[in-house]
């Protein structure tokens, strides 16, 4: 059996959550995160958030796992739900930061329907700014 981390950041990151919207660059984010947990022994927590009541576009979740299925990773998925009359997809995201505890938010710069010419997605850079916790944007 390997020895644990002891590297310092270790400690810094043990709770890790990404959100994941099935883009490019939410795998991307997705595939940090694992990084994160192999080497450092964080625990990761993919989540997906949709309006409440309806159905994934193509089920980012099930994309997530058909990606990590190989790596020797222990990952934990969430769907997130959020009132698109009273919530935005960000605040479920910080709601969850908040009640989970997490050390660390990887996010995706942009999600699938932002548009290219934007460094920075509305949700992105919301939890940029509202998360309590670390926020890594990957582009």
């Amino acid at each position: 059996m390997a020895e644990a981390p002891s590297y310092t950041v270790s400690f810094y990151y043990r709770r890790v959550l990404v959100a994941v919207d099935g883009s490019e660059l939410s795998m991307k984010a997705l595939m940090l995160a694992a990084d994160f947990a192999m080497r450092y022994g964080s625990k990761v927590t993919v989540a997906y958030v949709k309006p409440r009541g309806s159905e994934p576009l193509g089920d980012p979740i099930a994309k997530a796992k058909e990606r990590l299925k190989s790596m020797p990773v222990a990952v934990s998925y969430k769907y997130l739900e959020y009132d698109p009359e009273s919530e935005s997809p960000a605040s479920a995201l910080v709601k969850e930061v908040i009640e989970g505890g997490y050390d660390l938010v990887i996010i995706g710069a942009r999600g699938r329907t932002a548009l290219s010419e934007l460094s920075i997605g509305s949700v992105a850079l919301s939890v940029v700014v509202n998360a309590p916790a670390s926020v890594l944007v990957v582009r």
